[in-house]
């Protein structure tokens, strides 16, 4: 019976992500083999008769931030060609999972190269797989979104995240206050980056008034001004 319910699991779970959320048939391919190896796990593993020792959930702080899944969500576009490969993406993302996540989104952009909205969340999964830090690859993912689509907030937006989080606040502050000149007043990001910008004019201004007087100062991490209000995406 055990062997029959995982099986019936299984093809429910594929299913679902086959069908209702219509993956791209590409990745069937991926998806039934993640399957597979989750049920060989389980063959290798797996101790039905055991007896149960719950304990309390263990949080995985290296999670993607939520409220930046939306956010991205909101800036781009919910009918894009590639917006099954996100949702399996963001579903990765959420465990902490960025490697996994990144390698799904790589095969989206293989099949929509066109789709910046797929560019923008392969950015911010090389961001996370990277604790936080860009990279190269990061940044050539962000860059080929602003060039697919030089309107699209969400490349600028999750660069200068990037690069805040990196410790460059001045890049990022650079990035953020041009995105904010060109968004409409109705935006409805544009009250979070403002508040953004701000944390990072009191960070730099804290630095400068250190330097100035020659004396060490304790400012808030460039992290802090990752996690300011994101009333936006809420």
């Amino acid at each position: 019976m055990t062997w029959i319910l995982v099986l019936l699991l299984a093809a429910v779970a594929f299913g679902i992500m086959a069908f209702v959320l219509k993956m791209p048939r590409n990745g069937w391919e991926l998806t039934g083999a993640a399957l597979l190896v989750g049920i060989a796990g389980y063959a290798l593993q797996g101790m039905p008769a055991m007896p149960g020792a719950p304990k309390a959930p263990v949080e995985n702080k290296r999670a993607a931030d939520e409220a930046l899944i939306k956010q991205r969500q909101q800036m781009g576009d919910g009918f894009a060609k590639g917006a099954s490969w996100m949702i399996l993406a963001d579903g990765l993302a959420r465990q902490g999972q960025y490697g996994a996540a990144a390698e799904v989104l790589r095969k989206g952009t293989q099949q929509f190269p066109q789709d910046a909205d797929l560019w923008v969340s392969l950015g911010n999964a090389l961001v996370g797989h990277s604790d936080g830090l860009i990279t190269p690859a990061a940044q050539f993912a962000f860059q080929k979104a602003a060039k697919i689509d030089p309107a699209h907030p969400g490349p600028p937006f999750f660069m200068g995240l990037a690069l805040a989080q990196s410790g460059r606040l001045p890049d990022a502050r650079a990035i953020w206050e041009e995105l904010l000149v060109r968004s409409p007043a109705d935006a409805p990001w544009r009250a979070d980056l403002a508040a953004r910008i701000q944390r990072i004019d009191s960070m730099l201004a804290m630095t400068a008034g250190a330097e100035t007087a020659g004396a060490p100062v304790d400012t808030p991490s460039s992290e802090a001004t990752a996690a300011a209000p994101a009333q936006a995406a809420e």
